[in-house]
């Protein structure tokens, strides 16, 4: 596959597109990525090229609007300049802070036919990437619509890439499979691209808000792979409905010299807006249990019953067990009526058999919070009608988080989730929730893009093939290289509900378990970020059990993130620094290849002693055969220190470094 990739370059590199004198130009603050922008047959294009090679050959721009084409027929009106160089906090996060740094380059273009139509296209060069976005022109109150986007990403040689099919794959909950562009159907973004050897490149989108959520189609030509985009639409067909003066999201494409780098970048968190909650002292991360695992382990049930899951005294054993253990929340499925085949679903009132007044008073009596949960099985409409009045109620009781669901093919049974009409309704749900000071944990979701910079109590959300299939699904739950892609693919989105942290192999369904060994599962809390990061196992199976000391340990906000080494679907570590602190945690893990990592500790402060405690697979560790062997070691460590980590197959290691 890469042989392919590599003869491909070779042709491509005689392959230049030439920048007109009528061209305008932007480039990075460092100066590593320069924007082309032009008109050539009276149609708007623009280029992108990193360090003089050209990597986004002539891509076209435009519309197919209501009222006909915009972008056919346009000259180029005028074009301005800016730049910003900033740094902001973020609440919380993989940093505690990032840099915002771009040049910006304005261009507004204008039809040549009578109407005059105009649109402006935004491009944003930072020094890993660059993000663009339409402002339609439009008169305030003036209704119309978008029936195509025509936007094209046209690479300019074929190269492997990372993927889920749009249209077999509910959810986002896909296995991200590489292939040649060339051979991909219709695909959901992000997009990873191997561009070449040393080029890594992922397409996304941010700021999605009132739009339509973006997907690629590629277009495979003798000497380019086009990417074209696909709206996912309304019933009706419409991709969008718009009124006056419309901003689209931004088209993201991030740079790196290795897949690490993609997941560092924060090009996509720079292009939201700002924190439109003033005061973010409610918003806190944790870790949390809750009753889940054994649902899907069928052994308690959603709906109310002899073995129903929450119950009043079965919450309180979870919180008893939370307090001790220094978890801050639990959650527990199926405490509301509506479960039960015929029943009204509400969010306002509980089981009989569950006192969510008691049991609320009893978590913040031992300094923990019941988490809330408003599954709709896609019915947004019966959601919108109660969750003023039901967040408020929670508020009351003292929840400050909710896990909300989607289970249901179409929303209120004919829009998709990723449309117009699903992006409103997430929308509306987390500024409702905003109100009464509740932080959202969304399963189900559009995929993530960003918004929580501006929204930061939209905490994590799914989108993601995760660890329940590993309880029930009949091919066999996810392949063991699974985890070692979703930080290269989906995790680029943002904070990912995953669900970490099995410690029981026994099987439900023959053959289906978690596809790791009890090492991978303890990294993996470290390796894929989550700020309200659940532990997701029944709490017997936690009890007297000493890799749940790492847990314990754990934080899920950071003050800084690195990625010292990793390729997509084989391995990778991911090293973060605790915030307000000095400790380091570390998880590497791997796909069904055993191997060996050294990690150099060149992270530590020098000239300081660290002692290094380590989690990692024992003799015999295997996923298949023995997942349970796991050693715990302790070594004396400096910056000048490498520690060398033995990850059995679709094993792990997990660290805690402190002074």
């Amino acid at each position: 596959m890469h042989q392919l990739v590599v003869s491909l370059f070779v042709v491509s590199i005689l392959f230049f597109a030439p920048v007109s004198a009528k061209d305008v130009l932007v480039s990075s603050p460092d100066g590593t990525v320069t924007v082309a922008v032009g008109v050539k047959a009276n149609k708007p294009y623009y280029t992108v090229s990193r360090q003089g090679q050209c990597i986004v050959t002539p891509s076209l721009l435009g519309f197919q609007l209501s009222d006909g084409l915009l972008g056919g027929n346009v000259k180029m009106l005028c074009h301005s300049t800016d730049s910003k160089d900033e740094t902001w906090h973020q609440p919380w996060g993989e940093e505690d802070s990032v840099r915002n740094h771009y040049h910006e380059l304005t261009v507004r273009f204008e039809e040549r036919a009578a109407v005059k139509r105009e649109m402006s296209v935004v491009f944003r060069v930072f020094n890993d990437g660059i993000g663009f976005r339409y402002i339609l022109h439009r008169n305030q109150g003036e209704k119309y619509y978008i029936q195509d986007e025509s936007t094209e990403i046209t690479l300019a040689h074929d190269a492997v890439a990372w993927s889920i099919p749009t249209n077999r794959t509910e959810y986002f909950e896909g296995i991200y499979t590489p292939d040649l562009l060339s051979r991909k159907d219709t695909v959901c973004t992000p997009l990873t691209i191997e561009y070449e050897k040393d080029l890594f490149l992922a397409i996304h989108e941010a700021a999605l808000d009132d739009y339509a959520s973006i997907n690629l189609t590629p277009r495979p030509s003798a000497t380019a792979v086009k990417l074209r985009t696909a709206l996912s639409p309304w019933q009706n067909g419409v991709k969008v409905y718009c009124e006056g003066e419309t901003k689209t999201p931004w088209r993201t494409i991030i740079i790196g010299r290795t897949a690490g780098e993609l997941m560092t970048n924060r090009v996509m968190l720079n292009l939201n807006e700002p924190s439109r909650i003033d005061d973010t002292s409610w918003i806190e991360p944790g870790r949390y249990i809750g009753i889940w695992w054994s649902i899907h382990k069928k052994q308690n049930t959603w709906e109310m019953g002899p073995s129903h899951g929450a119950t009043t005294g079965n919450v309180k054993r979870y919180i008893d067990f939370a307090a001790r253990h220094g978890f801050s929340g639990v959650l527990a499925e199926g405490w509301n009526p509506g479960w039960g085949e015929g029943e009204q679903i509400t969010y306002l009132k509980a089981y009989p058999d569950f006192d969510i007044e008691e049991v609320c008073r009893y978590a913040l009596s031992k300094g923990v919070r019941f988490i809330g949960h408003t599954e709709t099985w896609g019915n947004t409409r019966l959601l919108e009608q109660q969750m003023d009045s039901a967040f408020a109620w929670y508020s009351r009781l003292g929840i400050r988080a909710v896990k909300t669901g989607y289970v249901g093919r179409l929303f209120d049974g004919k829009e998709l989730a990723k449309s117009q009409y699903g992006i409103r309704h997430y929308r509306k749900v987390i500024e409702c929730a905003a109100k009464y000071h509740i932080m959202i944990d969304n399963h189900e979701p559009a995929m993530p893009t960003g918004i929580q910079r501006t929204w930061p109590n939209l905490m994590t959300q799914e989108g993601v093939r995760g660890q329940e299939y590993n309880a029930w699904d009949r091919r066999g739950g996810n392949p063991p290289a699974h985890t070692v892609t979703l930080p290269f693919t989906r995790c680029l989105a943002g904070p990912t509900d995953f669900t970490p942290a099995i410690f029981n192999f026994s099987e439900v369904v023959k053959g289906t378990h978690p596809h790791s060994t009890l090492a991978k599962q303890l990294a993996e809390f470290v390796v894929i970020y989550s700020p309200l990061q659940m532990a997701a196992d029944a709490i017997e199976n936690y009890e007297s059990q000493p890799a749940l000391t790492f847990i314990e340990s754990c934080p899920t906000t950071w003050s800084k993130t690195l990625v010292p080494n990793g390729e997509i679907g084989k391995y990778v570590t991911v090293v973060r620094k605790e915030r307000g602190g000095d400790r380091w945690f570390v998880g590497s893990i791997t796909n069904e290849e055993a191997r060996q990592i050294d990690l150099p500790l060149s992270f530590l402060d020098a000239g300081k002693q660290y002692r290094a405690m380590i989690y990692e697979d024992g003799p015999g560790a295997d996923y298949d055969t023995n997942p349970y062997p796991m050693t715990i070691r302790q070594e004396m460590v400096t910056s000048q220190s490498t520690l060398r980590l033995s990850l059995a197959r679709s094993g792990g290691a997990a660290i805690r470094i402190e002074r």
